[in-house]
């Protein structure tokens, strides 16, 4: 599926860029691939750069307050300076690079309610910049993410919805300046102890991070309060391990051991 974006850069007569994705799916990790055609305008002009970012939408804390604000997080430049005649073409493979840690936004062939992924182009002529209107990007989780998601829908937990923070996790190696939560409505077996699950994963090339956040459920005498528990899945050995009992015993262990039997 092909997606085409067609923005005027600099005004009336000024040169206009199409951004053509080869396929706008991709995985943390992975490339996406595509051409940039530029084509001139009325008169010539000298282009600075043509560049890609990466954009998703990221919530914000700021003291008592929350807001939402898009944020690039990963840009590369695919061409240098170079002269554009009166209606001349100019033809820009590329192949961007996806970094390890960027959030899912596809699960199942289902959109994440809540997320937003997109690939921004870029032209500077003139010392003046536009940006253009996101393509969008759907980001397909790994393959590691995706056997742990699937086990916990096997338990029983449904989906509700997601987003991403900005900041970073304690104890976590983390790049990027945000992280991204996967909430999960409680399985039956645990609705008691939990009000809900929140999954978070940061991968490498290597192995994956993950960090799961239980929003315990306050009793009478007790306020409710998060529980945090991770542990990192290995890429090679990811088909070692049978991760819907692993994830359940774990579950159980971690809130058996804060005094929530259920």
């Amino acid at each position: 599926m092909v997606f085409k974006r067609l923005m005027q850069a600099m005004g009336v007569g000024g040169p206009a860029v199409e951004t053509v994705l080869a396929n706008p799916n991709c995985r943390p990790g992975g490339q996406l691939e595509g051409r940039i055609q530029v084509a001139g305008g009325d008169h010539p002009v000298d282009i600075s750069y043509v560049s890609l970012g990466l954009q998703t939408r990221v919530e914000v804390e700021s003291g008592d307050n929350e807001y939402q604000t898009n944020q690039e997080f990963h840009r590369q430049h695919v061409t240098g300076a170079f002269h554009l005649a009166p209606g001349q073409r100019y033809d820009i493979p590329f192949r961007f690079d996806v970094p390890w840690e960027t959030p899912v936004t596809v699960l199942y062939g289902q959109h994440l309610h809540g997320m937003t992924m997109g690939l921004r182009t870029e032209l500077e002529v003139a010392r003046a910049v536009d940006s253009g209107d996101l393509d969008p990007v759907s980001v397909h989780p790994l393959p590691a993410q995706e056997r742990l998601l699937d086990a916990l829908l096997r338990l029983g937990f449904r989906f509700a919805t997601a987003d991403v923070e900005r900041g970073h996790i304690y104890g976590v190696r983390q790049t990027l300046p945000f992280y991204q939560e996967i909430e999960f409505h409680p399985a039956p077996q645990y609705a008691r102890a939990i009000k809900q699950l929140e999954v978070t994963f940061i991968a490498d090339p290597y192995q994956t991070q993950v960090v799961l956040e239980l929003d315990k459920r306050g009793g009478l005498l007790t306020e409710g309060r998060d529980a945090f528990g991770r542990f990192t899945v290995d890429h090679a050995t990811l088909d070692h391990t049978d991760w819907t009992a692993q994830l359940d015993a774990w579950l159980r262990q971690s809130l058996h051991s804060r005094g929530l039997f259920f």
